[in-house]
């Protein structure tokens, strides 16, 4: 058996009998990995809370048969207690920890993906993450989970998308008016949103306004869901809190 410590993120955890948990756990250096955490709901010592989803820590792994793990301590970094104060900023970290655990795959690193978790969880945790900073998060997730939509230029033909485009998830992301009638499914979308999205895309970090930004989070929402072949359930929850 191979004893680590990791740096890790606690994407989420499931009871197992009446004092186990299993813990869902996205480490910076093996990536995505489950860990059997045993006497996990009675210990006060051991674990003390630390497994709230999203916390931020130092994991005591043991690496056992067949790439499994014990989660034998923790040690905590950062717990993001402060976001849990609010409902919207709730919804936004199980969010981005549903996207996140959907996105990868097990024992596959991503370093600069862990990185960018836990800088959002900071700036939410902070109050200092704004409604397009989710967006931000987004796209960046996509793109190095290689996923990533097509906003500019035309996803089939790279000419500009124009003034009237659509968007479909299927061929990648946004079309212009000549190439519609190739994707009979997609979905009008205002220029403005396009540009807007593109701009974020390219690396603009100014704040979008409010309906801009609602639309573009259906997109988003359509095209995660076209990818994973369902809508993530915390979807849900941010529209029932309002936060966006």
């Amino acid at each position: 058996m191979n004893r680590l410590v990791d740096e890790a993120l606690v994407l989420s955890t499931v009871d197992y009998g009446e004092a186990d948990r299993v813990v869902t756990l996205f480490t910076r250096e093996r990536g995505r990995l489950s860990a059997f955490a045993a006497g996990a709901r009675k210990s006060k010592r051991r674990f003390a809370g630390a497994l709230e989803a999203g916390t931020h820590l130092k994991a005591h792994l043991v690496e056992r048969r067949g790439d499994t793990f014990r989660l034998d301590g923790v040690d905590v970094v950062q717990s993001f207690h402060h976001l849990r104060d609010d409902l919207a900023r709730i919804a936004r970290l199980m969010y981005c920890l549903e996207l996140i655990r959907e996105l990868t795959r097990d024992h596959e690193p991503h370093v600069t993906l862990f990185d960018a978790l836990k800088d959002y969880l900071r700036l939410l945790d902070a109050k200092q993450a704004g409604p397009t900073s989710l967006l931000l998060f987004e796209l960046d997730a996509l793109a190095q989970a290689g996923f990533m939509p097509n906003f500019s230029p035309c996803a089939l033909c790279g000419q500009p998308t124009g003034e009237r485009p659509r968007f479909d998830p299927e061929h990648g992301g946004v079309v212009c008016l000549s190439c519609a009638g190739r994707v009979p499914n997609g979905l009008p979308v205002s220029p403005q949103v396009v540009d807007a999205l593109a701009r974020l895309q390219a690396g603009a970090r100014e704040p979008m306004a409010a309906d801009l930004r609602a639309r573009a989070r259906e997109l988003l929402n359509v095209f995660i869901a076209h990818h994973l072949g369902r809508k993530l359930k915390s979807v849900d929850f941010m529209e029932q809190v309002g936060a966006d």
